[in-house]
């Protein structure tokens, strides 16, 4: 029976860290620009040709 209660505090130990690596990302910008990136590849790049 103790085996579950270690269990259970180290999935919550594993859990909360994720969590908190989550509200890092989000505080440090990681999720400020979604739209972009998906359409980035739908533009061609311009080509610059040597003189």
């Amino acid at each position: 029976m103790s085996i579950i209660f270690m269990l259970i505090l180290i999935s919550l130990i594993v859990a909360l860290f994720f969590l908190i690596a989550f509200f890092w990302a989000v505080r440090s910008g990681q999720y400020d620009d979604d739209f972009t990136p998906s359409m980035r590849i739908l533009f061609d790049d311009k080509v610059e040709k040597d003189q």
